[in-house]
């Protein structure tokens, strides 16, 4: 999977800056007064892969996902709380793509779902850091989030029967993962993990209740995992 190779690429470069002193025994210090600051801002770039988890009213054949790689980019915005806890808001836009394929519809056109999301992704997180030892601070992250599809169809009078998947437009999550902060000369590096977990069904059924594309599903939520690369 695409994503494996993501995620190797994170644990190569926590690798990478031990070979330059970050992790010595007696580092030179950098940014020593960072986290002394009652707020600051940054920013991240990323990657990501969203999936969905069905679940079916009666016992069938699975509906097959293909999750996508795709970019993300956002702000951060940190409000230190003491010398372990931050209160964090990061908004960002997240593009990716899934494909549906529905293995009991015979035709090909009408077996492939192409889902596609321009998404708005709005966390508020808590963070919990461990005690910064020369330039380095592992933490853990979680919290809840709420996701703007900005091509969710959700208006759309055109179901699947015109090949139009639709889905709702606001979305609730919760969210953990981990991470390392990285004090470099100039700036603060952290790379970082996390999955997310969509709390309700966000399918819109098409308007023929037995329809063979939504008639039944129980209920659809979103699974995802970021891969951000943060700079403050």
């Amino acid at each position: 999977m695409k994503f494996n190779y993501l995620l190797l690429l994170l644990i190569c470069t926590q690798t990478s800056f031990a070979q330059f002193g970050l992790f010595g025994k007696n580092p030179l210090i950098n940014q020593e007064n960072f986290d002394k600051q009652r707020v600051h801002w940054g920013y991240f770039l990323g990657f990501n892969s969203y999936d969905f988890k069905f679940d079916y009213l009666t016992v069938g054949k699975d509906i097959e996902v293909k999750s996508n790689t795709g970019f993300s980019v956002g702000l951060v915005g940190n409000l230190r709380i003491n010398d372990y806890f931050d209160v964090r808001f990061e908004p960002g836009f997240y593009a990716t793509q899934r494909n549906l394929t529905y293995p009991n519809i015979e035709d090909s056109v009408d077996r492939l779902r192409e889902v596609k999301a321009s998404n708005l992704h709005f966390p508020l997180l808590l963070k919990y850091s461990a005690l910064r030892t020369g330039n380095i601070k592992p933490y853990i992250v979680g919290g809840f989030s709420r996701t703007l599809n900005l091509g969710s169809n959700a208006n759309a009078q055109d179901d699947n029967y015109t090949n139009r998947f639709r889905v709702k437009k606001w979305t609730t999550n919760y969210e953990v993962g981990f991470g390392i902060d990285l004090y470099l000369e100039y700036f603060k590096f952290s790379p970082s993990i996390r999955g997310v977990f969509g709390m309700g069904d966000e399918l819109i059924r098409d308007n023929n209740p037995n329809s063979p594309w939504t008639g039944n599903i129980q209920s659809m939520k979103t699974r995802a995992v970021f891969i951000n690369f943060t700079f403050h």
